[in-house]
């Protein structure tokens, strides 16, 4: 609080009179309020929106660049075990197709083609021949499988139809994980022979674990029913079932936004290696792909915040100055309507003061004729005279007093500067007082004032002194406009349960239509050098702050109306 009390702008609490009415406390907090979160929206809102947009477009461009290398790292790695699996399979199919191969191949020559093999391809851990009716006619591995039969075995049909296999891996009765690759070759009698060889998955696995990938990452080939053929970082080793759905069947490379089992978003490339029963899948958790963004996101949110602090402090500081600024304004304002207020009503005094020395004149002329007449009675007579009579006389000195009092009074309360205090005012009673100030004038000028009020007219509580300088200026207006033997009227009616209404109409000059927008703003006067242009506008003002309306019709050559309208509560 002390800090606050340091820091706390000079119309924090303040209080002025603006436009008649005394505005609250609250008055420039509001225009302080609505300065910061005006300037605030507009400078920080296209900030705040522009900063989410190219946060979301890097987001969406990063998000591209990001699947790209995945797609090129899927489509490469492809083609890295088709080339693999083709070499093998070519080599075979080589060696099949060699002058003098048959089912008939000798366990020598079989050796030698199987050392050729390993030495220049490795990853073979055997080599047999099968005649047409399935039976393994020579063998060359680790194995006794010289004699075994696979004519009942699925691969062995595929082989007759096809002329080429590859398996998936499985473990067979060594229970190590392997696959094989097998060869149909086509003899000129009809008949036919298989060239079969078995792959460890070694050299298999080592293609996809020299992928550079990241920890979070993961590689991995699986069949076509789901089974991992290659060991997985998080989805299970070889020949285990994975636990997401198999990627339907495409002929390229795709890449998709795919929720893993635990519902984290993962980005997932694959790709069918063409005839083979492989499926080569990458993922890789979205997390990791996105910490550059998650690094950009922090950063773009500090240049906000700092951006944002920086534009209140600068929209604060500057707002608290300019609604200072308009604070002080209105003092300045305010302190000189009230020196132009009082100026006007001296004025009026100056105006009036010719009326006021002659009404007070005959009451001194009576009190100055008793005064003697009494002297006379008690210097002349040797007996008092009769106790009646100079009662009389001093009443009638007292009555002359008291008459000058009110006059005088009268005046000095009109000229009085004083603050707003509501009174309760008999409007037609009032109304006759103002005109007792330029009564003697209108008698001078043969001017006919008529006043018409209206029956059941409420008491008006109001500010008497303010009330006295509308009526005055106006009524000096009217007085001003008609000519010697002219005519002013006075109406006063009941417009609503709340309102009255005062009417001053002259037949006077009148005032020109292209005037009649203007006739209220300050230094506007239609009576050339005599008149200051103030008169009408402080009367407005004064009618404003009163909570009334003044308007005025009036028409060239035959007069004007001024409609004061007043509420009966201040």
């Amino acid at each position: 609080m002390a800090f606050w009390s340091k820091i706390r702008p000079q119309f924090w609490n303040a209080q002025v009179y603006l436009s008649g009415e005394q505005q609250n406390v609250s008055y420039y907090r509001r225009i302080w309020k609505v300065a910061v979160v005006g300037i605030t929206t507009v400078a920080v809102l296209p900030l705040v929106a522009m900063t989410f947009m190219n946060m979301n477009q890097y987001q969406n461009a990063l998000k591209a660049e990001l699947i790209s290398p995945v797609t090129r790292l899927v489509s490469n790695t492809k083609r890295t075990v088709a080339h693999f699996l083709h070499e093998r399979r070519s080599a075979l199919r080589f060696i099949v197709e060699a002058k003098g191969f048959n089912s008939e191949c000798s366990v020598e020559n079989l050796s030698r083609i199987f050392i050729r093999l390993k030495n220049s391809y490795g990853g073979f851990v055997d080599l047999g021949v099968i005649d047409s009716h399935g039976v393994q006619r020579a063998y060359v591995g680790p194995y006794s499988l010289t004699g075994k039969n696979y004519h009942e075995q699925p691969w062995f049909r595929e082989v007759i139809v096809k002329g080429v296999y590859i398996s998936d891996v499985f473990g067979g009765f060594r229970d190590i994980p392997h696959f094989v690759i097998a060869v149909k070759q086509d003899h000129d009698d009809g008949g036919f022979s298989i060239l079969r060889a078995t792959i460890d998955t070694d050299r298999f696995n080592a293609l996809i674990s020299a992928l550079d990938l990241r920890p979070l990452s993961d590689a991995f080939l699986i069949n076509r029913r789901g089974i991992l053929q290659t060991p997985s970082r998080f989805h299970g080793n070889t020949l285990e079932k994975i636990n997401f759905p198999v990627p339907p069947i495409t002929t390229a490379t795709q890449v998709q936004e795919v929720k893993d089992d635990q519902e984290r978003p993962l980005i997932r490339g694959y790709a069918y290696i063409e005839e083979t029963p492989f499926i080569f899948v990458v993922l890789k958790q979205e997390k990791e792909l996105m910490m550059g963004v998650a690094k950009l996101r922090r950063n773009l949110g500090l240049f906000l915040a700092l951006s944002v602090a920086l534009i209140l402090l600068v929209i604060l500081g500057a707002a608290t100055h300019l609604v200072n600024r308009i604070y002080e304004a209105d003092l300045t304002r305010t302190s000189a309507q009230h020196k132009i207020e009082h100026t006007n009503k001296m004025a009026s005094i100056g105006r009036l003061a010719a009326g006021v020395a002659h009404e007070i004149n005959n009451p001194l002329a009576i009190i100055n004729e008793k005064g003697g007449l009494l002297k006379d009675l008690l210097s002349l007579s040797s007996e008092l005279p009769p106790k009646d009579k100079l009662i009389g006389l001093v009443d009638s000195i007292i009555y002359s007093v008291e008459r000058c009092s009110v006059i005088t009074h009268r005046l000095l309360g009109f000229a009085r500067h004083i603050d707003v205090r509501a009174e309760t005012i008999d409007i037609s009673q009032f109304i006759e007082e103002v005109l007792g100030f330029i009564g003697k004038e209108a008698q001078y000028r043969n001017i006919a004032v008529n006043m018409d009020v209206a029956e059941n007219i409420p008491l008006v509580k109001s500010d008497r002194g303010r009330l006295q300088q509308v009526f005055l200026n106006v009524v000096n207006n009217a007085f001003a406009a008609v000519d010697d033997g002219g005519r002013i009227d006075i109406s006063v009616k009941i417009e609503s349960v709340d309102k009255i209404s005062v009417t001053i109409t002259d037949n006077g000059s009148g005032i020109p239509a292209e005037n009649l927008r203007t006739v209220f703003e300050p230094f506007f006067s239609t009576k050339g050098e005599k008149g200051t242009g103030l008169g009408l506008s402080i009367t407005y003002g004064l009618v404003q702050k009163l909570g009334g309306n003044i308007s005025v019709e009036s028409e060239v050559g035959k007069g004007t109306s001024f409609r004061i309208t007043l509420p009966v509560k201040l």
